[in-house]
């Protein structure tokens, strides 16, 4: 009998977050379910293990700081331990949304350091989560499906520079057995924002259906694909969004150049 999959969710308190731990404990998959909103988390919990007609520590809950690398370090080898040293599926959730980062005050004296927050968290705080799980997944066995595990981060406006991450890391990552996708939502009605917002998107149509968002989710649960951002839109479509050509043939070969140029930096030491 295989072992029991594992996973690792940021931002499982609420949203897609919410949606795709239970998308995940209706597999059987084992889920640590990570928040800054340990209550909203350990109610996601225990609502999930009550369902649970086989195992009555499905989903674990954990509080952490996602724009902390300390409080992620920390939550990240308590989840491993919990998890029996395995973890086969990260998906870094967790985010914030827009707010004001520099104060718009003509009359002001002095600077005030901006607001960072949401790259903290939205940002950085992914990168923090795809590091931990990069790490552990290099010193993993590969599982019966070939691989040593699949990370799954969420794609927000705020999030340029993830796109850019997953397209080029992710092309190479299935050379080490662990693949690396994104999904790219227009706007879901979650937490993140008014509820006035989403009231005129609803009565536009545009709200993004959050079940097509996890049903992205899900199709990278079990395929090879990796390097790849599938958008979701109003409609309920799903879309995978090539990048954007290159200016020329010289400017391909360039890119390729530096692709082989880069490979090296990302070989196991011997």
């Amino acid at each position: 009998m295989a072992p029991q999959k594992t996973a690792y969710v940021t931002g499982a308190a609420s949203g897609i977050g919410r949606q795709v731990t239970e998308m995940l404990a209706a597999r059987k998959i084992r889920v640590a379910a990570a928040d800054k909103n340990y209550e909203g988390v350990k109610s996601v919990a225990a609502y999930l293990n009550n369902q649970s007609q086989e195992q009555d520590d499905l989903v674990k809950p954990y509080e952490v700081d996602t724009g902390d690398w300390d409080s992620q370090l920390s939550v990240f080898e308590s989840v491993l331990k919990d998890l029996g040293g395995r973890i086969d599926y990260v998906y870094s959730i967790a985010g914030i949304g827009e707010r004001v980062s520099v104060p718009n005050d003509p009359k002001a004296k002095g600077f005030v350091k901006p607001d960072l927050s949401v790259l903290d968290v939205d940002l950085y705080g992914f990168l923090y989560t795809s590091s931990l799980a990069l790490q552990q997944m290099r010193r993993q066995e590969k599982g019966e499906d070939g691989f040593r595990g699949k990370t799954l981060p969420m794609y927000t406006a705020a999030k340029h520079g993830i796109v850019g991450y997953v397209r080029s890391f992710g092309k190479y990552l299935p050379e080490e057995g662990i693949t690396l996708n994104a999904v790219c939502p227009n706007v879901v009605q979650t937490g993140i924002s008014t509820a006035s917002f989403y009231d005129t998107l609803a009565d536009k149509d545009l709200l993004t259906p959050i079940e097509i968002v996890v049903d992205a989710f899900a199709s990278f649960l079990d395929g090879k694909m990796s390097g790849e951002c599938i958008e979701a839109g109003p409609k309920g479509n799903l879309v995978p969004r090539a990048p954007a050509e290159h200016l020329d043939r010289e400017s391909a070969e360039v890119m390729e150049m530096l692709y082989s140029r880069g490979h090296a930096l990302h070989q196991p030491k011997s």
